[in-house]
């Protein structure tokens, strides 16, 4: 996992969670409007939303620790 894939982890499940526009999770991740005219002048920050983004994706993790079980794979060593 690097800190690109859990970037696309976090845009991946937000996205998908249907609570959080679009906007919002793209000024979490800080990416700029590709629409040149409306990043010129769009200044928004989302604030308010971001921290409720936020508080929901640790509280995500937190509920997704809690019910994931972790997959142990054993591997058998070779003779060389």
């Amino acid at each position: 996992m690097s800190g690109h894939g859990f970037r696309h982890l976090f845009s991946t499940v937000s996205n998908e969670s249907g609570r959080w526009r679009e906007d919002v999770i793209e000024a979490a991740l800080a990416h700029g409007d590709d629409d040149v005219v409306r990043g010129t002048y769009n200044h928004a920050e989302y604030w308010d939303e971001r921290v409720r983004l936020m508080n929901w994706w640790a509280e995500e993790l937190i509920r997704l620790e809690a019910v994931t079980t972790p997959k142990i794979v054993h591997f058998k060593q070779t003779a060389s």
